[in-house]
């Protein structure tokens, strides 16, 4: 996979897909096998450490979806891209940020996400 908003795109439909099956083809097309995605509160490792992390996260926000929020920006072979949480009735109820780092064959090797605005600079509050 060359195409990287595929591939995120990709990646995000695999968080709002509810049918375990179609859920892990669309993990096994975009990560590689051992792939880490690393929130603030969790960590995952492989294909079926990723669906256990996506299926905690359906439990806890039922009918929520996620979309991305910006255009890919990359280098090398790092990118990052804002999404949102939108809950049922299309309030974003979290956003953030991910950068992650993508293989030789175009899957992505590690994800690391980032919720909510970057924090001020200490000197600038005052």
């Amino acid at each position: 996979m060359n195409d990287l908003a595929t591939t995120v795109d990709t990646y995000l439909a695999a968080w709002n897909e509810t049918d375990r099956d179609q859920r892990i083809a669309l993990i096994e097309k975009v990560w590689t096998t051992d792939g880490q995605l690393i929130d603030p509160p969790l960590a995952a490792e492989g294909h079926t450490g990723i669906d256990e992390m996506v299926t905690m996260l359906q439990g806890q926000f039922p009918g929520h979806r996620f979309r991305r929020a910006s255009g890919i920006d990359t280098h090398h072979d790092h990118l990052r891209f804002a999404w949102e949480l939108v809950s049922p009735e299309g309030t974003v109820v979290l956003a953030g940020l991910d950068v992650g780092e993508v293989g030789d064959d175009g899957r992505l090797r590690r994800i690391t996400g980032f919720f909510g605005e970057l924090p001020a600079i200490e000197a600038l509050k005052q």
